[in-house]
């Protein structure tokens, strides 16, 4: 167990101004949040703390996150896209969300009631992962500036982490990376919003 898991589940993720406060969307969800790190922890993954969340690994592959949002909480799973799904649970974060893939619980109840199924998705994720599938992502209907793609391979987890964020937020960022003419003003902005989006926030959020 990771130590900075259990200050996230006290004191919450800390990207918004409700950090610590009664308000924050992790402490809305606290107990299910509890039980769903319960479930993945017993499934066999490594707990790490990545983009202010605790995020589970297998041999050093992001498997999934266990995360909060208003109205509910989620496992979100990075290649969820290409599981079977044959519970129908499995939900797209934004319209144009290619690879991730949440289940979204709203209470203990509904967590205990679908501990096997969860856990038969987590240990699909892993049979995934163990077999090297890779999602066959569509082109961007924005293209991403070449020097973005440059940072994607010199920072892998800026690439999860950007992937990771809704759609519009991709968005926000690819339009504002891209507007320079100069390639070293578009690394420059770049480099300025790496810990935003490694933070999981957007451009425009607070």
């Amino acid at each position: 167990m990771n130590p900075k898991v259990d200050i996230y589940l006290i004191d919450g993720c800390g990207r918004c101004k409700l950090y610590q406060t009664p308000q924050c969307k992790v402490r809305s969800w606290t107990e299910e949040l509890k039980q769903l790190r319960r479930i993945v922890l017993d499934c066999g993954l490594e707990e790490e703390f990545k983009w202010s969340q605790p995020c589970y690994t297998f041999r050093n592959k992001n498997i999934l996150l266990v995360t909060a949002f208003k109205e509910f909480a989620a496992l979100a799973l990075f290649k969820g896209a290409l599981l079977k799904d044959s519970h129908n649970i499995l939900v797209a974060p934004g319209e144009s969300s290619q690879a991730v893939r949440q289940v979204r619980v709203t209470s203990v109840h509904d967590i205990i009631e679908m501990e096997p199924i969860l856990r038969a998705y987590i240990q699909e994720a892993i049979e995934v992962e163990k077999s090297g599938l890779k999602v066959n992502f569509k082109k961007n209907p924005e293209p991403l500036p070449e020097e973005l793609k440059g940072k994607f391979v010199e920072l892998p987890d800026l690439k999860l982490a950007f992937e990771a964020l809704t759609a519009g937020r991709q968005r926000g960022y690819i339009l504002h990376f891209s507007q320079p003419k100069q390639s070293k003003t578009k690394v420059s902005r770049i480099e300025k919003c790496i810990t935003r989006i490694l933070n999981g926030k957007g451009l425009t959020d607070s």
